[in-house]
């Protein structure tokens, strides 16, 4: 990957950022020169990231926890910023799904997707905060189209999602005085993640999420990290209470499209 911007000693922090897009964009960082530190549930995961992480630029660590826990949240911030100092960007990317019609899904079910999803990022937001207060500081959150887009059997990432943009436009209300930017990403569907093997869990199906882009292809992790860098660059510098769509027109097309053909495959 070319290293269209640069972050030489800047300190990044992608929560999630162990696997798929997340893992994608804390790649991005480290090949940028940026010191990254990640975390998620499985330390197995934890430190294969952080190998590859360290390999792509400066330094990496990374963190075993659950985004739900907040004191453990918490924790791994107070450490990181003992050792590593303040942050630059905060990426909260941590999220839960698996398709349930809202009839067939358990509330356990239903409340397990709020609390990672929603739940789990203000516990990252509110508990990076302290380590933000300052000029240029970045926040991006990790959206979905299903935060404006209802789709069949996923009423509860639409309801989480939705929490996660509007928690987005809030605190950029909010911290904006500190000079903290607040952003939210909404990936389209995106190659090669969990989610969209979940989502598409045949060819057929992922056929109909693909024709139903403008672009005709689904997305890279590597184009979500290159818009997470430009939302975190002096070139965005203005930029704040956005949530930006990053799906190759998906959200204005066809959307509602691939999900009912989604829904339909799987009855």
């Amino acid at each position: 990957m070319s290293a269209t911007f640069d972050f030489s000693s800047k300190r990044v922090f992608v929560f999630g950022g162990t696997s798929g897009i997340n893992l994608g964009i804390a790649s991005c960082f480290a090949s940028c020169g940026a010191n990254v530190a990640v975390a998620s549930r499985s330390q197995e995961k934890v430190d294969a990231a952080v190998e590859t992480l360290a390999s792509l630029g400066d330094t990496a660590t990374g963190y075993a926890l659950d985004v739900r826990d907040f004191d453990a949240v918490q924790a791994a911030l107070e450490t990181h910023a003992a050792e590593s100092g303040e942050l630059d960007v905060l990426v909260s990317g941590a999220a839960g799904n698996f398709p349930a019609l809202a009839n067939d899904m358990s509330p356990n079910g239903f409340k397990s997707v709020v609390d990672i999803d929603l739940l789990g990022s203000f516990h990252v937001l509110r508990s990076a905060f302290p380590y933000l207060v300052k000029p240029g500081a970045s926040v991006i959150n990790i959206s979905a189209p299903q935060a404006f887009v209802p789709m069949p059997m996923q009423s509860h990432v639409c309801a989480a999602k939705a929490g996660v943009d509007m928690l987005t436009r809030t605190l950029a209300l909010e911290w904006g005085a500190y000079g903290i930017r607040v952003n939210s990403i909404s990936p389209g569907p995106i190659a090669d993640t969990e989610g969209m093997r979940r989502l598409a869990p045949n060819e057929a199906i992922a056929k109909q999420y693909r024709k139903s882009v403008p672009l005709q292809r689904f997305g890279t992790a590597e184009e979500i990290g290159q818009a997470a860098m430009f939302l975190s660059s002096a070139a965005a510098q203005y930029v704040s209470g956005v949530v930006l769509p990053v799906d190759g027109g998906w959200s204005v097309a066809g959307a509602s499209a691939a999900a009912l053909a989604m829904a339909q495959q799987h009855n």
